[in-house]
Parts: structure tokens; C-alpha cells; sequence
């Protein structure tokens, strides 16, 4: 096969953890026999020093022309200002618009050998296998009216929350196919006893629903949703959600797998591209230090190979390299119990390469 896949790099640890997605496609690619050549573009706060714009119309031009993105991170203090007219995180929203990529789908998924790095009892999440989907391009984000004002009252500010009838049953579509390839349970999740927006949410969750007589179905309100995350997080399988709930859920959800730093995630449309990136944000904290973790990067181009390329066997080939380089138990810092070694990023990289040899 022959691919052609965007990377930006961004903000933070962007740069660190996307060169070691790159080394593991490279090696995909000798090892499978596939060609994959490769784009680098601008996006967050290095594309605001060096272009004033947080997505310049050059790097929305290659997103748009190739098979697949890889994405770091975007933002981080400098770039922090509350009244600055331009933002790192304006560029992503505006990316995922652009490119119509509706659905997030975030997977949680417990790796045995790092049951006892959660804070939970590891009997609590030691069977956990769950995928956030998340609706991504309507809701708080990207409502209108939304900014800054003054009143009689002095300051204030609004955000519009808006969902369609479209946005929210091409999301659980998806949903509903995604949980006919796991375990056939969908948890849709909602404030459906005070938003109104929510309660359309569930009358559209609902008409879905009928057409998927096979696969399990419940409503649950994100504030118990955010209760049984933690209670009992091995009887979800898929959930579906607008944007924020969404967005702070799976937050919450990394923790059961002990760090941010597993966590990978596909934006998926209607046609390509789709745009992968890990969910822990730039980490300007150890930036340049050498030590962040890039297993959810690697596991975001796991995904890449099975939902853009269509190469199932090469994901899963990924998939057990980083489960195995666990399983004898090499650690980022993120990841390691007090006083017990740690390799740093590029040392796990290439540890993961060499175990998809095996």
C-alpha cells in the first residue's frame, strides 16, 4: 500500500512523541511492505510565531490532500492568555470543522501489566475495554453567539449550546456500529433532566436505537455516568456523547489506565482524512526533557493503520508490541511506581519497534 500521512508536530511534547509515531510507521511500513511518505505542517502556537494563524490555510491544504493526519499537541503558557485574540486551540477546533471529523473515539483499555498502576483497586479495573465517542464539531465549542461582553452588570460572557437532529444521529450511528464489532452495548449519555439540547439528544439517541434491535441499549446522565466511571468502569463498552460531556469524561476515563499517556484517539467524517492524536495535551512541564511518554501517540497510529489504511494486521501488530514492551516492564516516568526504572522517549519508541519484529 501506498499512503501519504500529514504530521503536526504542534506545541510541547508535540514534536517528541509524533517522531516516535513516525519511527513506528516507518518500521510498519519496511516490515509489511507498504510505502508511507510523509508531510510536516504548522499548527498551535508555533504556527501563531511563525504565521500569526493558529491553522494556516498551507497546513488545511495538505490535511485535506492526504490519507491520514498524526497530530501532537497544542498550546501551553505562552500562548495562555484569556484575552488574546488568537489561541493554539483555536486552529484544532477550526481543523476538525474544516475536515467535517464529527466523531471522537476515544478507547480505554486497561493492559494488564498496568492494572496496579491505576488508582483504583486493580480488581475494579482489570477488565475495562470501553471507547468514548464523542460528537466533536456542534455543541459549547462551536455555538453561536458565544464571547466576551459588557453590561450594567459589568463583565460577562456567553456560550450557545446547539445540536441538531443530524449531528446527534450520525454520531450514534456510529456508536451503534462501532459497539456490533465489541460487545453489542451502547451508553448514551445526557442531562436530559435540565438541557433542553439534551433531551433532543435522547428523542434522536432513542430513533437510532430502533434501528439496531440487536444491540443493547441505555440512557445515563453524565454526572452518574461520571460516578460509575470510577464505581464499576467494566460494564461500559461504547459511549456516546455531545462534545464537552465528552471531553471531560474521557478525561476522567484515562485514569483508569493510569495515565494520560495511553490514552490514543481517531476524528473520523464521512471520507478521509482522519486525524489521530493522543489525548494528554502539550505537557509544556517536561517539554524537551526527553521523558514523556509517546505510547498514546504510537497506539493513535494503531489506529490510523485500521481506521484510515484499512490494515487491520498491522494495527494489532502495534497494538501487542506495546503491550508486550509493558508485560517485561519498561516504563516512562508517567507510568513507573517510586524508584523503579524509566526509559525516555525515544528509548520506548525504539523499544516498540523492535518488539514488532517478534
Amino acid at each position: 500500500m501506498k499512503a501519504t500521512i500529514t504530521l503536526l508536530p504542534g506545541d510541547g511534547i508535540g514534536p517528541e512523541v509524533v517522531a516516535e509515531g513516525q519511527k513506528v510507521l516507518e518500521a510498519v511500513a519496511h516490515q509489511f511492505g507498504h510505502t508511507f511518505s510523509f508531510n510536516e505542517a504548522l499548527v498551535g502556537g508555533i504556527a501563531i510565531d511563525e504565521t500569526g494563524d493558529p491553522l494556516p490555510d498551507e497546513t488545511l491544504d495538505v490535511c485535506g490532500a492526504c490519507d491520514a493526519v498524526l497530530l501532537g499537541a497544542v498550546g501551553g503558557p505562552k500562548w495562555s492568555d484569556p484575552g488574546a485574540p488568537v489561541r493554539p486551540e483555536q486552529g484544532l477546533l477550526r481543523l476538525r470543522k474544516e475536515l467535517a471529523l464529527f466523531a471522537n473515539l476515544r478507547p480505554v483499555k486497561v493492559v494488564p501489566a498496568l492494572a496496579e498502576a491505576s488508582t483504583l483497586r486493580p480488581e475494579v479495573v482489570a477488565r475495562v475495554d470501553l471507547v468514548i465517542v464523542r460528537e466533536l464539531t456542534g455543541g459549547l465549542y462551536f455555538g453561536q453567539p458565544q464571547g466576551r461582553r459588557d453590561d450594567e452588570s459589568g463583565r460577562a460572557a456567553i456560550d450557545t449550546l446547539y445540536y441538531t437532529e443530524t449531528e446527534v444521529s450520525r454520531l450514534m450511528h456510529v456508536a451503534f456500529d462501532l459497539a456490533r464489532m465489541r460487545r453489542n452495548k451502547v451508553t448514551s449519555v445526557d442531562k436530559a433532566n435540565v438541557l433542553a439540547s439534551s433531551r433532543l439528544w435522547r428523542e434522536v439517541a432513542h430513533e437510532v436505537a430502533r434501528d439496531y434491535p440487536d444491540v443493547e441499549y441505555e440512557d445515563v446522565l453524565v454526572d452518574a455516568c461520571a460516578m460509575h466511571l470510577i464505581r464499576r468502569p467494566a460494564d461500559f463498552d461504547v459511549v456516546a456523547t455531545e462534545n464537552m460531556f465528552g471531553d471531560i469524561l474521557s478525561d476522567e476515563a484515562s485514569m483508569l489506565t493510569g495515565s494520560l499517556g495511553m490514552l490514543p484517539s481517531a476524528s473520523l467524517g464521512s471520507g478521509p482524512p482522519g486525524l489521530y492524536e493522543p489525548i494528554h495535551g502539550s505537557a509544556p512541564d517536561i517539554a524537551g526533557q526527553g521523558i514523556a511518554n509517546p505510547l498514546a501517540t504510537i497506539l493513535s497510529v494503531a489506529m490510523l493503520l485500521r481506521s484510515s489504511l484499512g490494515l487491520a494486521d498491522e494495527a494489532a501488530a502495534v497494538e501487542r508490541a506495546v503491550e508486550a514492551v509493558l508485560a517485561v516492564g519498561h516504563r516512562t516516568t508517567d507510568l513507573a511506581e517510586p524508584d523503579q526504572p524509566t526509559v525516555g522517549t525515544q528509548a520506548m519508541g525504539d523499544l516498540v519497534v523492535a518488539s514488532l519484529g517478534t
